[in-house]
């Protein structure tokens, strides 16, 4: 199959507190529209402004973290993160997009 190219297209990564997994989640996947496909990853993240708010955080020097990735147009992130902060699950959420040059899939 060969990719499709769009420059319309971009990768929403939104970085959170481990806390705060679930109730993301669940607010993307009730959006109104097609559920999208939302890729999830560990991570941890560390520095002078990072909040440690568990004792073993604390002790290891680094939050634990969320990634979550979904592939959307472009114009879709605004009203996405102004719906997620509607539902309250963006506190301590960080985001950017990086752009998507072609994307396909194999069945």
């Amino acid at each position: 199959m060969s990719p499709t190219t769009s420059p319309t297209h971009c990768l929403l990564h939104l970085a959170l507190p481990q806390a705060l997994e679930d109730g993301l989640l669940d607010a993307l996947l009730a959006l109104p529209g097609p559920s999208p496909v939302l890729e999830v990853f560990r991570a941890e993240s560390l520095g002078p402004d990072v909040p440690l708010p568990t004792a073993l955080e604390q002790v290891r020097g680094r939050s634990q973290r969320r990634i979550v990735q979904l592939l959307l147009p472009l114009a879709d992130v605004a009203p996405l993160l102004q719906a997620l902060d509607q539902a309250g699950v963006t506190a301590g959420l960080r985001w950017w997009t990086t752009a998507v040059l072609a994307f396909g899939s194999h069945e």
